[in-house]
This record gives C-alpha cells, structure tokens and sequence, in this order.
C-alpha cells in the first residue's frame, strides 16, 4: 500500500502555472497545518483568471480534495487544465451536480390568512371539545345525584385533600404577603390626604370581593391544575384510560366530575382562608405604618364591607374552581401519548386555566356592578 504524501502546491516564477502533487484525499486533507499552507497558497490566486493548472502530479484525489480545487476556481473550469489519468471523471460529476437547480420555493402571498384560519379552526376545535365535556360532567353531576351511594366519594375525598387541603399553607402565604404590600402601598398614599380611616374600606372590599377569591384561582390554577392536567397525561402515556374504557369504566364519572365537584367544594373554602391571612396581613401592616389598632379594624370590617361582598367572593371561587377544574381535564384527556406532549399541554392547560380565570372574574365584575355597595 503506497505510502500518503502531503498535498502540496506550487506557483511558479512567473506566476502563470501552478502545480499540484501528493495525495489530495480526505485523510491527508483534514491536518489544520496542511489546509493552512493550502489556503495561503490559493488566496493570492483569487483574482487571477489566465493561471494555468497542473494536476497531473497528484498521486491519489477523491471528491473531497477535488471539491477544494472545485472551489478554488469559483465553482467552474480554468481555461487552462491539465489532469492526470482518471481525475477527469471526478471533475466532470462535479460539473454536473454544479449545474443541479433546486426547485424554487412557492412563496405563499397570503400565509398569514391561512395561519389565522388554522387558529380559528384550532379554537372552534377546543370550543367544541369543552362545551362537549360541560354537558358530559352535567350528566355525571346528575347520575351521581340519582344515585349518591354508589358515587366516587373516595376521589372526592381524596381531589378535596390534594387541591384544598395541600394549598391551605400556599395561598396563606401569598395572601399574607399581598395583605401587607396592599396595606402599605395604600398606607403611604391615604396618609397624604388624611385619610387613614378608610384603609379598612379599601381592603375589606379590594381583597373580600376581588383579590382573595383571584389569588385563590391563580394559585390553585399553577398548583392543581398542573397536577390534574399531567396526572390524565400520564394515565394517557401509560394506557390506562384506554384500560379503563376496556374495563367499562367512565372516565368523566371516576377522573372528571370528581376534580370539578372537589375543587367547587375546595376553592370557596380557600377563599376564605385566603381573605383572612391576607386581612391579617393588612392589620398588622396598618398596625405598625398608621398605628390603627387591630380591635377598630376588625369592628369596623364588618360595617363598611356588605355582607353580599362576601357571598360574591364565594360564590365566584366555587365558578372559579369548576372551570380550572374542567379546563385542566380537557388539556389532559388532549394529551398523546409521548413526553413531549405531555410537557406542552401542561404548559398550555396552566396558561389557559389562569387566562379563563380571569376573563370570567372580569365577566362577574360587570354582571355584580351595582352589587354590594
């Protein structure tokens, strides 16, 4: 087996003709020293045209090597050529596959029309598939009315642990923090104009009808949500749905109606708990920012916050948890069968989930607008 040699080139005196020799193949080729004094040799040649080549001295060269050389004379054939036996078929396939044009591209003029057709189509898709799933969990509400005894009580019990019981420490945390950033911020800005009696005004009503039952949503949305979505993923990954219809089991009547019936059970609960670590927070704060007492903010809560406040605030957790509830089921049965998937419909089902929350409070802020005042 010959031994390989260095691919070399050489310009000559005058300029004119440059000479190649060794072995221009791929393993020869891929040294940086090699391809360096290559390049230094082949970067004052770029101007010239009338330059004659001679690669009759080159031992070995495969389609590598002569894809450099290719490259070098600007993608076509010097007028002045010499080659050695068998390197004419290797430039001429270059040649040929030069001359190949790629089919051009359709250029779509009106790419986004159809984009926004695809995301209303997508919409009317989801639309439909939650409106469907609505009236099945209505079915489900009224089979398990018919018949209470023989109902899923243990996976009510155990959604009503998992997404009420477990978020209790969460949400009064958050509420705590919200009551005195709230009471502070409002402290400062009602000290201006003397009015430091009417801290209790703005936070019974801010955190009683809209912040508590909100933060409980959003909370419980990220926390829960999450979890139910992925949980119906996973048993989707691992068959089980598909088990569970084999078995005759339903999936709205064992996985579903029992999440919606927990977290309208739970969430109002929640709301509670929420208003009081938040108004806690906001006494305590009041307490050492205008020096109000906490016995004038508790007796004074009661009278400047209608008790219709109060039941709103309830009454909007209970809505807020059947919609987090369904909309995180409906993400989850939507999920295939790969970890891919299941990452993005979580991802999808939170964001949505809080997105919901929110229009629906924004909806309860218009209908109850001359409520409770």
């Amino acid at each position: 087996m010959p031994i390989a040699q260095e691919p070399t080139l050489s310009i000559s005196p005058d300029g004119r003709t440059v000479s190649a020799g060794g072995t221009w193949q791929v393993s020869a080729l891929a040294s940086k020293r090699v391809m360096k004094a290559i390049d230094g040799c082949l970067a004052p040649l770029k101007d010239k045209q009338a330059v004659e080549w001679d690669l009759s001295g080159i031992d070995m060269l495969d389609h590598v090597g002569a894809q450099l050389l290719w490259s070098a004379w600007d993608y076509k054939r010097p007028a002045k050529l010499k080659l050695a036996n068998g390197q004419e078929e290797i430039f001429k396939r270059i040649e040929a596959a030069g001359k190949l044009e790629m089919p051009r591209a359709r250029k779509e003029r009106f790419g986004w029309v159809t984009s926004l057709g695809f995301g209303i189509l997508h919409f009317l898709e989801h639309m439909r598939g939650f409106v469907q799933l609505i009236g099945s969990v209505v079915q489900d509400v009224g089979r398990f009315a018919g018949n209470p005894r023989r109902g899923p009580w243990r996976e009510i019990s155990a959604n009503i642990f998992h997404a009420g019981f477990q978020a209790l420490g969460i949400t009064a945390l958050v509420g705590f923090l919200i009551g005195v950033v709230l009471s502070y911020l409002s402290a400062q800005q009602l000290r201006n104009f003397g009015g430091d009696i009417y801290l209790v005004n703005l936070l019974g009503m801010s955190i009683v009808r809209e912040l508590g039952p909100l933060m409980a949503a959003i909370l419980v949305a990220g926390r829960s949500g999450s979890a139910i979505t992925a949980q119906l993923g996973v048993m989707r990954v691992t068959e089980e749905l598909d088990a569970m219809l084999v078995m005759g089991i339903s999936h709205g009547y064992r996985l579903i109606m029992p999440k919606v019936v927990a977290l309208a059970i739970s969430m109002p609960l929640l709301v509670i708990w929420t208003d009081a670590a938040a108004l806690i927070g906001g006494m305590i704060a009041a307490k050492v920012e205008l020096n109000l007492s906490v016995r004038y903010f508790i007796m004074k809560l009661p009278q400047v916050v209608p008790l219709a406040n109060y039941y709103i605030g309830l009454f909007k957790g209970a809505v807020f948890g059947m919609l987090i509830a369904m909309v995180s089921c409906h993400f989850g049965l939507r999920i295939q069968p790969n970890t891919e998937s299941l990452g993005r419909g979580t991802t999808t089902s939170v964001v949505t989930a809080i997105t919901v929350v929110i229009l629906a409070n924004a909806v309860f802020a218009i209908v109850f607008n001359g409520v409770g005042y």
